[in-house]
């Protein structure tokens, strides 16, 4: 039973009598698999004796390049090949989204789509809403426990929405069944103008950056994203509350651009990781993979300028405006920081991951952003910095959890802490960071990664 708290009816009407199908709208829930939004209009479909099509548009999204692009692609290239053997149509064409959508809902007895929080997600679903004469249908399944249900208001830190979705998730951590497609969608001869089977072509037709390649360390695709899944609580989640801070061990999930594509589901990843037991590695993984990443999710729900400098608490940016005159120790420019030419070996190893992999240890995150702070001649260049760096290079970038952790390293969900130069009373990181782990070992690992992406 999919919990009705995940419905959000967009457009309220009955379903068309003449309708050929239950279209879904695949947008944030990129997967075959463990998928509400798709189990959901299976399930409507089988109710009134249609066939079920899955559309996808293929649009240009904000700074997304070919690294983004090719990572997508491949996993939708997983699923169309997973909904043909359920008997699910699929479709994909070079079209706005919302576009695309209401196009085949023409056709369609209703129309179903998943839930995103980003602006241009939200516009995309407020566009397909206006005038629409389908019953519209949101299903919100890349949340544990959905974001108006957990808060009805923007919260200010973790602290304040742990109790709350603590309070609900048992009640969400469920597993989801495929339903039996009662209608197969094999008559529909509704086609594609994308060929997922030569992407390549599909890629290079593509306008955008393609100045950003595609990377090896993370094949695309659900079967890869349980892969990591099953090896991280195998082999890491035991002793992931002692090493996860240490980027050299190698214990991190690294599911988070499977989580950003929506290639696997966080309630899945969540009842894989409790389903090991009780034990600390657990309870620290489920904090870091529903209440820090769906704090995320109302921030970017409840605050949509998450991107936008003024988003900051007021104390923030006002200690930051009084420390703006602070000499800097360092002074560099996107340029320099983008290819990794400080004179800080470590924060270097940091960009140069970001660069060759699409990825960085959330330690060296946290730390590679306070250093651009640092070293930015004010706080709003350095916003503007870390946010274009972290929206190129990261496969995870643009994305709630990415976004509420650029803000955070201007103070976003923090307290004020004893002042420093510069950051005022924004929490600092400097070179005790480094006596927490071997960063020579990292400076070592990065490099052999970088030199697997050659």
């Amino acid at each position: 039973m999919i919990p009705s708290s995940r419905l959000k009816v967009l457009v309220d009407a009955p379903p068309a009598p003449e309708g050929r199908y239950v279209l879904y709208w695949m947008q944030q829930s990129q997967r075959a698999g463990f998928n509400p939004a798709l189990e959901y209009a299976v399930e409507q479909a089988n109710a009134l004796g249609l066939p079920t099509l899955v559309c996808f548009g293929l649009a240009a999204f904000p700074e997304a390049n070919a690294r983004h692009y090719d990572f997508m692609l491949r996993g939708l290239a997983e699923v169309e090949r997973a909904l043909a053997a359920r008997g699910i149509g699929f479709v994909i064409r070079k079209r706005p989204p919302h576009e695309l959508a209401r196009e085949l809902a023409d056709k369609a007895a209703l129309v179903v789509t998943d839930r995103g929080y980003l602006r241009i997600q939200r516009a995309w679903r407020q566009k397909l809403a206006e005038g629409l004469q389908r019953r519209l249908v949101q299903v919100e399944g890349d949340v544990v426990v959905p974001v108006e249900a957990a808060s009805g208001k923007h919260e200010y830190a973790a602290r304040t929405i742990r109790p709350r979705i603590q309070r609900l998730w048992d009640d969400y951590l469920r597993p989801l069944a495929k339903r039996p497609v009662a209608h197969p969608a094999h008559g529909l001869a509704i086609r594609s103008d994308v060929d997922l089977s030569n992407l390549p072509a599909v890629l290079a037709g593509l306008r955008i950056d393609h100045a950003v390649p595609p990377v090896r360390r993370f094949p695309a695709g659900e079967a890869a994203a349980r892969a990591r899944l099953a090896a991280f609580v195998s082999r890491d989640l035991a002793r992931y509350e002692a090493d996860r801070s240490r980027p050299e061990t190698g214990v991190a999930s690294n599911l988070s651009p499977y989580l950003h594509f929506g290639q696997i589901s966080p309630v899945e990843v969540a009842l894989a990781v409790r389903d090991r037991g009780v034990h600390s590695g657990v309870a620290v993984f489920l904090e870091e993979l529903i209440v820090r990443r769906e704090l995320s999710m109302n921030h970017a729900f409840y605050a949509p300028d998450y991107d936008r400098y003024e988003v900051l608490p007021g104390w923030a940016r006002q200690t930051l405006a009084e420390h703006a005159a602070d000499p800097r120790p360092h002074l560099y420019t996107r340029a320099q920081f983008e290819a990794g030419e400080t004179h800080d070996p470590y924060w270097n190893a940091a960009m140069l991951e970001m660069r060759a992999t699409g990825f960085m240890h959330n330690y060296m995150r946290m730390y590679w952003g306070k250093k651009i702070l640092h070293w930015s001649a004010s706080p709003e260049e350095a916003w503007e910095t870390t946010l274009a760096l972290n929206n190129r290079w990261f496969l995870d970038g643009r994305d709630p959890n990415s976004f509420t952790g650029v803000g955070w390293i201007f103070g976003l969900h923090d307290r004020p802490w004893g002042p420093q130069p510069v950051f005022g009373t924004v929490r600092s990181m400097g070179p005790n960071t480094f006596k927490k782990f071997d960063a020579d070992a990292y400076v070592r690992m990065v490099d052999r990664l970088a030199c697997a992406e050659a």
